[in-house]
């Protein structure tokens, strides 16, 4: 140890500061990977579990309550327009089904939305808004009588897939246990009110 010692005090001064310059930033740069390697989450600002997280499919619960309103809504105004402006039996009857089980959906769904303390909010990506505009100004500028019928029923046929789609893709987003339950209870109903349209489809004939 001593002849050690005796070594290093013969070396340049400027060789023994640059020795201990790089010993010092050894420990420096050990210290820093030990601090890296037991940070916590909010020390490195990356949690894998509490950090904020775009939701699958990137829709809230918020976006889906609003959205599963939007369409209930939609669908009732429709049918009260139909209801009024159909002259085929069918469609008429059709028309009062979508204004009675569409609200009863609407209720449940904001039923919901309060219990779980939910706010609707629609994405800034609204799935269903142009199928409910061409709907709505479809019925708007159609007179009555048996054109009117098919537009109604045509409508009816792409809005109720449509919303199919979107029950189906909101169904496996959301990770809250009620909603998923709400939506898979309602799609069966969608999916009737579909099948109701398609037939009647086939009996008008398509104006497209």
């Amino acid at each position: 140890m001593k002849t050690e010692v005796a070594r290093l005090a013969r070396l340049p001064v400027g060789l023994m500061l640059l020795l201990a310059a790089t010993a010092c930033q050894g420990r420096t740069d050990s210290a820093a990977r030990d601090t890296a390697a037991t940070a916590t989450p909010s020390d490195t600002g990356a949690s894998a579990a509490g950090g904020p997280t775009t939701p699958k499919g990137g829709l809230s619960d918020s976006n889906i309550v609003a959205l599963l309103d939007e369409a209930n809504m939609a669908d009732s105004a429709a049918g009260a327009v139909a209801l009024k402006k159909a002259i085929n039996p069918d469609v008429k009857a059709f028309a009062k089904l979508m204004m009675a089980e569409h609200h009863a959906m609407r209720v449940a769904g904001q039923a919901l939305a309060k219990q779980l303390g939910v706010t609707p909010k629609l994405p800034e990506r609204d799935p269903l808004a142009g199928y409910i505009r061409n709907e709505t100004d479809a019925l708007k500028k159609t007179a009555k009588g048996a054109e009117f019928d098919r537009t109604y029923i045509d409508h009816e046929v792409s809005i109720h897939q449509a919303v199919l789609d979107f029950a189906n893709q909101a169904r496996v987003t959301t990770q809250t246990k009620e909603l998923r339950d709400l939506i898979e209870k309602a799609t069966p109903v969608i999916k009737k009110h579909l099948d109701q349209a398609q037939e009647i489809q086939k009996k008008l004939g398509s104006t497209a």
